[in-house]
């Protein structure tokens, strides 16, 4: 019998990144666009330097998968085919990873012939969801970096014949679940599920009030499975090894590829297993963390009391008598090297590039900080023992290679960019005479609403205690909310619960990801909907929310007000939207035991969250709630067929709200 033989999957924010994957012996590159790709802040491809690199990389045997693996917004679905017909045309890339539904048919429309992928954006997270992924043409879905070694193999248990699984081994680690984090763009509009995250979760918050200690609450430390790789040997339907890092540098990329490709041809052998480890020591990433992979011996990835800064720490500022700062650093720095002073919310923070070598114990003056630079609050000195990081650096023997790579490059040319698209995606007809129903969402069933009174508008988050509390008459009625994330642990007990509501009677069922679809063995008189956590925001991802059977939808209120008024009239099913209530900055599975929960969380701007336990995953709430009150008349006239409010109980210390919020609809959505 052949060994199993995963693929290791490297990641490439530029051209010298691609070319240390390749040189590192990487099975595959994984790299954005300018456009679509949820990595915005890389430097990213243009389609005619991506045609030359997969050309040399399939000459080697290496493949190329492109991430378009944003949200669809309503007006991109033209820009995003015409894009992936000239890719398909001009590149040809093997796989597509998209974390939007909506994708999949604009990418055959534009036609694209090589694989799809399903991101770890779009929360694939339980078993039922992979035979619905196939259904809808794809090959491959990237797991949850949450999920522990049991848990993978539960999915890899359910996994259909011709369905591969990509499980992220190594890089950064999000706080919030991958594509239920809403939270850079609930401050600001740039949104994570268009690759514009700015990180929220790496600052300093402070619990007990403005006197509490600043502490990185939220911080996560780098995923490094490295030797716990072994099983996974054993786990034929995992067929990638990721590497995250696509805004990392080729050094980076050399040192994680070469170690993870020792674990996976030499995992027998200690040495081998031993240099690997070494080699991811030297990668310049943050601390690194196991995570909860090993159910029984998780690591907590939040270590508040712990630096979770990226980069080898090389040394401390020190300021003589007059003033002059400097360092002396551990290691020896070389020409190209990439110095970050502090971390990126310190006021002084500053990076530094160095033109000369420095040698290990030896002096480099920093250079004065300008007033200003960097941001409107920079240009405040370095304090004494400032911490300083290496983040990036040249050494002159993989500079060599890539240089030799570069050279061989330079005898093909670049092919000239072809025609412009003409592209023109699918055309959808809104339903008409849709009834429109309002929908106030709880915890559980308000006293005084079931025994007599209406309740045919109530929504209740499906849970069999709130389940039991419904009497049978009435459960028909109730719109029974799915919680936005179920782990692979729980599909059973979903599945069990959902048959249970079914036989008291349930009928209408809110989907909070598409994916629930599959729990559903007899729909016959059912109702299904999309529920807002779905994230839909195009037409062309509705007509696929209704190719699986639901009669309606959510969209995600993240979007602005012009764009969440234009979706009704191209949309092919009734659409609705949360108007009030708690909408969530992110839900997470993780949570620093220092986190206390039901109490206030300042950000540095003193803002106010709180935390609150729902399920397997806490659910991270702004002080405030979403209201958008003041534009029902327009979003009625729009053609919004249903309005959700959600009714969470409010935590006690926040006694009255001060202040409402209307998400992204003045700012807008990048």
């Amino acid at each position: 019998m052949d060994r199993h033989v995963p693929e290791i999957m490297a990641p490439a924010g530029d051209r010298a990144s691609f070319l240390a994957g390749v040189a590192a012996g990487a099975d595959a590159v994984y790299l954005g666009l300018k456009h679509f790709s949820a990595r915005m802040q890389a430097k990213n491809f243009g389609l005619g330097e991506l045609s030359a690199l997969t050309d040399y990389a399939h000459e080697r045997g290496v493949r190329v998968h492109v991430a378009m693996n944003v949200l669809l917004k309503p007006d991109d679905t033209r820009a995003a085919g015409g894009l992936m017909e000239r890719l398909a045309r001009t590149v040809k890339p093997d796989a597509l990873i998209v974390q939007d539904l909506g994708l999949i048919p604009l990418a055959r429309q534009a036609g694209f012939e090589g694989d799809l992928h399903i991101s770890t954006l779009a929360n694939a997270t339980h078993p039922a969801a992979l035979a619905v992924a196939q259904g809808l043409g794809a090959s491959r879905v990237v797991l949850p970096r949450e999920l522990d070694l049991d848990e993978v193999k539960l999915m890899a248990g359910a996994c259909p014949q011709g369905l591969g699984l990509e499980v992220f081994v190594h890089g950064a680690l999000c706080h919030c679940v991958s594509g239920r984090c809403w939270w850079s763009s609930f401050f600001g509009g740039k949104s994570g599920l268009r690759g514009r995250c700015v990180q929220p979760c790496r600052r300093l918050y402070r619990q007990g009030g403005t006197k509490g200690k600043p502490e990185r609450l939220f911080s996560c430390q780098d995923l490094s499975l490295d030797v716990l790789t072994k099983p996974l040997l054993d786990v034929p339907q995992v067929s990638s090894w990721k590497i995250e890092g696509r805004k990392k540098g080729p050094h980076y990329v050399y040192y994680v590829v070469s170690a993870y490709r020792l674990l996976r041809d030499e995992a027998a052998d200690p040495g081998a297993r031993k240099t690997a480890v070494s080699l991811l020591e030297q990668a310049l990433g943050r601390p690194s963390t196991h995570g909860v992979f090993l159910p029984q011996r998780t690591h907590p990835p939040v270590k508040p009391s712990q630096e979770t800064a990226s980069g080898l720490l090389i040394g401390q500022v020190k300021r003589e008598p007059g003033g002059k700062a400097f360092i002396q650093p551990r290691e020896d720095l070389l020409p190209g090297d990439l110095l970050r002073l502090g971390c990126e919310d310190d006021i002084w923070h500053q990076t530094i590039p160095l033109r000369r070598r420095i040698p290990k114990g030896g002096r480099l003056d920093l250079p004065p900080q300008a007033p200003g630079k960097g941001g409107p609050h920079r240009g405040a000195a370095a304090p004494s023992k400032a911490p300083v990081f290496l983040i990036d650096r040249r050494e002159p023997e993989l500079m060599q290679i890539l240089a030799g790579m570069e050279k061989d490059l330079a005898q093909r040319p670049e092919p000239p960019e072809k025609e412009a698209s003409s592209f023109r995606p699918r055309t959808f007809t809104p339903p008409q005479g849709v009834k429109r129903a309002e929908v106030h969402v709880f915890r559980a069933l308000p006293r005084g609403t079931a025994r007599g009174g209406k309740a045919a508008e109530t929504g209740i988050w499906l849970e069999r205690s709130a389940l039991l509390d419904v009497p049978r008459p009435v459960t028909g009625r109730i719109w029974w909310w799915l919680p936005p994330v179920i782990w692979p642990n729980e599909e059973e007990r979903y599945r069990k619960l959902l048959a249970e509501a079914q036989e008291r009677g349930a009928r209408i069922f809110v989907l909070n990801a598409p994916w629930q679809a599959g729990l559903f063995e007899n729909r016959e008189g059912l109702r299904l909907i999309g529920g807002p956590f779905c994230n839909l925001a195009s037409a062309q991802t509705a007509a696929q929310f209704a190719s699986l059977g639901l009669e309606s939808a959510f969209v995600s209120p993240e979007l602005s007000g012009e764009e969440l008024l234009s979706l009704p009239r191209t949309s092919p099913v009734p659409l609705g939207i949360v108007v009030g209530g708690f909408w969530p900055l992110g839900l997470t599975r993780i949570l620093a035991d220092e986190v206390r929960t039901e109490e206030a969380i300042l950000s540095p701007r003193g803002e106010v969250a709180w935390v609150r336990k729902h399920g397997g995953n806490h659910w991270i709430y702004p002080g405030w709630e979403l209201d958008l009150a003041a534009h029902r008349r327009e979003l009625e006239q729009a053609g919004y067929a249903l309005y959700a409010s959600f009714r969470e109980p409010w935590p006690k210390f926040l006694e009255a709200a001060p202040r409402t919020s209307v998400f992204n609809w003045d700012q807008g959505l990048l």
